[in-house]
């Protein structure tokens, strides 16, 4: 009779590993060359299932997907029982496997974490499978189906979702039947659960005008249109949302010159848009899990409203409501952000909102469990990545509190409607655009009035591709090179030459490159910034 060593061997054969590449799980798991991802994959299905046996059969899901990555790229990760990104310490774990050098090191690999941690080879495992639009997506998910089935693990295929459904289905599976459940594990209850939750909040309110939301050619935009059969137009209660860059029959338009990274990077609307004045635009990112407004001004001149924005509209929003519902003095409200949010946004909440700011490092994982410190903790970064949570605390005194005017009970139900409306598992692109579609119409605001709340100081984001991007080593919530030795001197030296000057540089964590931020006083002055420090991580990377 065949091993189980042995089956995971010759299984693995038909996937081999390439020789000359190392793979290494970061923040959005891993990511590169779908043409270089599938011993990958099928090595990620089986420590999905190890995860799910290691925690008592509870669902894992996996989500292959590479976001705002070109087409040719794909990724994949694993999603944790309540919905949160896999736990840190099991992702040298899955760095081990992607990188064992051949079939048996792998099939040994496997043998020595399930003695490890003590898992019976026989234990159950349940697993939820979702992917996005890409043409490589079909052959992946046959590697990991094999790893699955090889193991003889319980699994869901999902078909074509964005990563926050995946999310959002992983917790329901898992709390059903708790107090802890959280909705209909499917993608009706998703659609379902927000658009009953944007209707209560907007209650009484009207929407100015339509949005328009730039699907980056992805998953997103299929997954908008079905969520915009369950939400009324304007004139029932609801929002008119026209749905843009949303052809995921041509595979190759995938986040081409469109979508959420490609806005915030270029600092300017997506060439297939020619939105009129004052007219508010949205971009989603590849697999949904990102937004970013933008609009232009009188003038035509292009603005742009980021996830530091979308933090600062609703934490103010949020704190707003609170004081109406008589809960505010009950509720610790923060927000949390990384080195590339804005300085000017940070000013903003300390300073004219009188609310918490915690720095971490880029990644949510980090924001996430950063923003559970409080009793309602915002996290968006500055690429539109985010979401609210809100604790066991707070959830309950919002339950409990009894309410002593019709003003109050209006509000203590505007908050509630917040709470399911959020996706609270991950950043989620359409739950965020309701979300901010309400504060909006709440406040009466277009996004000029959303814009003037402060002004952003200009700023720059530069790719730059490094041989290694280990060599680039950062501390103090990633504000600063530990080396390369001599690399933050030169950079220091730099932005103390500049107005408001701030610009630091970070390795990804999904790919062999460094991002270089910058901002100053002025355009000029960030975008020279940012080419000077460019050009000093080019010669310490080399």
């Amino acid at each position: 009779m065949t091993s189980l060593r042995e089956k995971i061997a010759e299984a693995s054969s038909k996937y081999p590993k390439p020789k000359e590449l190392t793979f290494q799980y970061g923040t959005s798991g891993f990511r590169t060359k779908a043409v270089n991802l599938d011993s990958v994959v099928f090595r990620v299905g089986l420590l999905a299932a190890l995860r799910s046996m290691r925690l008592g059969g509870q669902t894992i899901g996996v989500m292959i997907t590479a976001s705002h990555n070109p087409p040719e790229d794909n990724g994949i990760k694993l999603v944790d029982p309540m919905g949160d990104m896999l736990e840190v310490s099991w992702e040298a774990h899955a760095t081990r496997f992607a990188n064992a050098p051949s079939d048996s090191d792998l099939s040994e690999a496997y043998e020595n974490l399930l003695q490890t941690l003590k898992i019976k080879p026989d234990s159950v495992s349940r697993v939820a499978i979702g992917r996005d639009t890409r043409d490589s997506g079909p052959y992946l998910l046959g590697a990991l189906t094999h790893a699955l089935d090889v193991l003889k693990s319980e699994y869901t295929d999902y078909g074509i979702l964005t990563t926050p459904q995946l999310h959002y289905l992983v917790r329901c599976i898992n709390t059903k039947g708790t107090r802890y459940e959280y909705g209909e594990a499917s993608e009706k209850g998703y659609y379902e659960k927000l658009a009953t939750a944007f209707k209560t909040a907007m209650r009484g309110r009207k929407s100015r005008g339509k949005v328009t939301v730039d699907c980056a050619n992805g998953v997103g935009g299929p997954k908008l249109k079905e969520l915009l059969a369950y939400i009324p137009k304007a004139a029932q209660g609801g929002v008119d949302i026209e749905v843009v860059n949303a052809n995921v029959e041509s595979p190759e338009m995938l986040n081409s010159q469109c979508g959420a990274d490609f806005v915030k990077t270029q600092q300017r609307s997506p060439p297939s848009l020619h939105p009129s004045p004052l007219s508010r635009c949205a971009s989603l990112d590849g697999d949904a899990d990102r937004i970013v407004y933008f609009f232009n001004d009188s003038d035509g001149q292009f603005k742009l409203l980021d996830g530091d924005k979308i933090a600062t509209l609703a934490a103010s929003f949020i704190g707003d409501v609170a004081k109406l519902a008589g809960v505010a003095s009950k509720l610790k409200i923060g927000v949390v952000q990384t080195a590339y949010a804005n300085g000017a946004s940070t000013n903003y909440i300390t300073k004219s909102l009188g609310l918490q700011v915690v720095c971490t490092n880029t990644g949510v994982k980090h924001l996430h469990q950063a923003a559970k410190s409080f009793d309602v903790g915002v996290y968006f970064e500055a690429n539109g990545h985010g979401t609210v949570i809100f604790s066991d605390s707070a959830l309950n005194e919002l339950a409990t509190h009894d309410p002593q005017s019709p003003a109050q009970k209006a509000a203590l139900e505007t908050l509630v409607a917040l709470t399911q409306l959020i996706n609270q598992t991950v950043g989620d692109a359409l739950s965020d655009l309701l979300l901010v579609e309400v504060i909006l119409a709440y406040k009466s605001w277009g996004p000029h009035e959303w814009e003037s709340t402060y002004t952003d100081l200009p700023n720059r984001l530069v790719r730059i591709e490094v041989p290694d991007r280990n060599r680039f080593k950062a501390v103090d919530a990633e504000r600063k090179l530990e080396s390369p030795p001599g690399a933050q001197k030169e950079i220091d030296a730099l932005v103390g030459k500049y107005t408001d000057g701030r610009s630091f540089a970070r390795a990804s964590g999904t790919e062999d490159a460094v991002r270089v931020f910058a901002e100053a006083a002025t355009r000029g002055e960030a975008d020279d910034l940012a080419a000077k420090v460019a050009a000093v991580v080019m010669h310490y990377g080399q």
